[in-house]
């Protein structure tokens, strides 16, 4: 799938683009650097990707 036919979304929580987005095709959930649109993203299951951010929620900043 191509960049131009997804939506990507970035963080509310992040006051820069120093921050992942992520986009949400049927099936799967796309992860990629913000500062780095055109480079190398990861594709995770979406129970995966809900596993990840439980996980992320549950550490202290």
């Amino acid at each position: 799938m191509r960049d131009d036919e997804l939506t990507w979304q970035l963080s509310s929580y992040t006051d820069s683009a120093a921050c992942v987005e992520v986009a949400r095709p049927a099936g799967l959930v796309l992860v990629r650097d913000s500062k780095r649109r055109t480079g190398p993203r990861i594709s995770v299951e979406p129970a995966a990707f809900a596993d990840l951010v439980d996980w992320v929620k549950d550490r202290p900043l």
